[in-house]
């Protein structure tokens, strides 16, 4: 059973696997799970060790974003309007 899972990435490296998954005849979503599977079939101590480490750290770079869901927001919004 396939299960939906919202992430966000960089829209280069989304372009570049994109273009790999295409290439190699996959989509994007079974290239991802592909990748996730060798995380879990291997132990790696750490990300240089994965057989992806140059688009892990590419994809990993820069300021994390933090978001809220929609139900948080909501919350905060009235909690403000009470005061």
């Amino acid at each position: 059973m396939d299960a939906k899972v919202t992430l966000s990435f960089n829209q280069e490296a989304i372009a570049s696997a994109k273009r790999f998954a295409e290439k190699h005849n996959i989509s994007l979503s079974r290239l991802t799970e592909f990748l996730y599977s060798q995380l879990e079939s291997t132990t790696y101590r750490s990300l240089e060790e994965l057989p992806v480490a140059d688009w892990v750290h590419q994809v990993a770079e820069g300021k994390v974003e933090y978001r809220k869901s929609s139900k948080a927001i909501k919350k905060d919004y009235y909690e403000s309007r009470k005061k």
